[in-house]
């Protein structure tokens, strides 16, 4: 009974507390301008806390009361305003050690990245990926394979160069090592240290990183490739909204007239070029995180345009430790990611099991001339009338 007791008059101090908080501010007059109980209350629940009591509160020798009077101070200054100081990062530091992070001695912000990461980035990533598993195996079920509906010719039609095909397969190649890794680095501690020890997820965590470090400048490179050798077959025309509109013959019988490439492929093609942009930009920024500074910059125009404010976030900081750069780069890099590895998902669908004869343009580089006439029977037909020499233009299959 008397437990009971104190507990209610625990509950009813708490919640008298809370209400105190939601009306007047604190008055800290009685504790020397330090933080009271109300604010400590306010913060667990998850409530805003103006600092500036706080962060201003750092020591002022001028000001300061005798060594000898409450509160008095010795230099003006005590060890609680000075780790204030440190955590509001307004203290004159001199370090052993030369690095912009030497500064920094308290960040607090990397534990909302932390929970942010193991929390949402890594639960829906993991959704999103199989989902999109989920929903292909679906329609691989529902549709079947699109096959070549016309009779075969046996003759076909070169349709990348061997350049071509490098860049995309060095594109490929590295994107799939610098998916693995990166999910690797981003699961390893839920799934791998459970199912193989802490020594087999340290020797592949090591070697993640080191992969993922090296092969991400292939991957840059490609994307330049692709780009430089694509772009001008992947501008929007007219011939684009005719094949949105019919579904690229996915659900009917025929296929919409096409070009080089066709809007499904154009969106794949410009979703690579953007994310993977995004991806290389905030990557670079993890390799080179006093260099490359993304955040700050961008929140800076954000603020001055008014888009933050429009969007409900008020006014997002303009000065951010190189520790907070990386952790908003991580996560950035980490969730455009998980966007791109999904659209790569259906690519690889379509290029193997979903279309038939549609691996042949990457393997080999030739296609049948039925499926070219098919699927891209602009850019077919153009390429068979070259030098009016249709016949010889397309090569016997051996």
């Amino acid at each position: 009974m008397l437990r009971t007791l104190i507990a209610l008059m625990l509950t009813l101090s708490f919640i008298s507390t809370a209400h105190a908080q939601e009306g007047e501010a604190p008055d800290r007059s009685v504790t020397g301008g330090a933080q009271t109980l109300e604010d400590i209350m306010a913060r667990q629940r998850g409530e805003e806390v103006d600092n500036a009591f706080r962060s201003e509160a750092t020591g002022d020798p001028e000001s300061a009361a005798g060594i000898a009077s409450q509160l008095g101070t010795l230099g003006g200054a005590s060890d609680p305003e000075l780790w204030r100081a440190l955590r509001f990062g307004s203290a004159n530091i001199t370090a052993s050690n030369n690095s912009p992070t030497a500064t920094t001695l308290i960040q607090d912000g990397g534990m909302k990245w932390l929970e942010f990461r193991e929390g949402p980035l890594s639960v829906y990533g993991a959704y999103l990926l199989l989902i999109t598993l989920g929903l292909l195996g679906a329609f691989l079920m529902i549709r079947g394979r699109i096959t070549i509906d016309g009779e075969k010719t046996g003759r076909r039609i070169t349709r990348f160069k061997a350049v071509e095909r490098f860049g995309h397969w060095l594109l490929a190649g590295s994107f799939i090592l610098l998916g693995i890794t990166g999910l690797i680095s981003l699961f390893g501690r839920k799934v791998l240290i459970p199912a193989f020890g802490h020594e087999t997820f340290s020797f592949l965590a090591v070697a993640s990183k080191w992969v993922h470090n090296n092969v991400s400048w292939a991957f840059m490179l490609a994307l330049v490739m692709i780009f430089v050798m694509w772009v001008i077959h992947n501008l929007p025309d007219r011939t684009d909204l005719n094949w949105i509109r019919k579904g690229g013959g996915i659900f009917s019988d025929g296929h919409p007239p096409a070009k080089k490439f066709n809007a499904g492929q154009k969106l794949i093609f410009w979703s690579v070029i953007v994310l993977g942009t995004s991806i290389s930009v905030s990557g670079l920024a993890l390799l080179f995180p006093f260099e490359i500074n993304m955040f700050a910059a961008t929140f800076a125009k954000l603020n001055s345009f008014g888009i933050s404010g429009a969007l409900g976030l008020g006014e997002l900081r303009e000065t951010l430790a190189p520790h907070e750069e990386m952790q908003y780069a991580q996560l950035w890099h980490a969730i455009v990611s998980f966007v791109l590895i999904a659209i790569i998902f259906a690519h690889i669908y379509i290029g193997t099991v979903g279309m038939e004869g549609a691996y042949d343009a990457m393997g080999s580089g030739e296609v049948e001339e039925q499926w070219a006439r098919e699927h891209h029977s602009i850019w077919a037909e153009e390429e068979l009338a070259k030098g009016d020499k249709a016949p010889e233009s397309a090569t016997p299959a051996e």
